[in-house]
């Protein structure tokens, strides 16, 4: 006879969503730099990052594959819209294709989480502006990321504003 299985504790559940948007990001880089498909990246994803142990003392973060997964799809089929959001979020001289690949990623998972109002729009502001946080510690962009999710959240969410 098995166990049952045991719930995630709250705090769990957060910390593997917050890794899953994380990955959908470094997926989305990854896919337009490498011209790998959605498949390929989302196995390879699963096989070597989520979980994984990279040495003895060091692991993967567990991710929430079900979010990852949802994020990468969306992003892929929606990504014409999401770009869009995104363009008019930017100012007019910094279209979506001149921006940072690195912040081209951010926005298509973020825009991709909102599109399919999988989460409150504040949340998924607050997620992945820590996202930014992590790729430019030292920079204006959190800030700036901050500003276009706004913009696109009541674009996408309106009724949430």
């Amino acid at each position: 006879m098995t166990e049952p299985a045991t719930p995630l504790s709250g705090n769990k559940k957060r910390q593997m969503r917050s890794a899953a948007r994380l990955y959908a990001v470094q997926a989305l880089f990854q896919m337009e730099h490498s011209n790998q498909g959605v498949d390929g990246v989302y196995a390879e994803f699963l096989d070597h990052r989520f979980g994984a142990e990279v040495d003895e003392d060091t692991d993967m973060i567990d991710g929430d594959m079900d979010l990852f997964r949802t994020l990468l799809d969306v992003a892929v089929d929606r990504q014409a819209k999401i770009d869009q959001m995104t363009d008019r979020a930017l100012v007019a001289k910094w279209p979506i294709d001149r921006i940072d690949p690195t912040l081209r990623a951010l926005f298509r998972a973020a825009g991709a989480e909102m599109v399919s109002k999988s989460a409150p729009p504040r949340v998924v502001i607050s997620e992945f502006v820590d996202i930014a946080k992590s790729f430019y510690p030292e920079g204006r962009e959190p800030k700036f990321v901050n500003a276009v999710l706004d913009h696109m959240a009541r674009e996408a969410v309106p009724e949430a504003f």
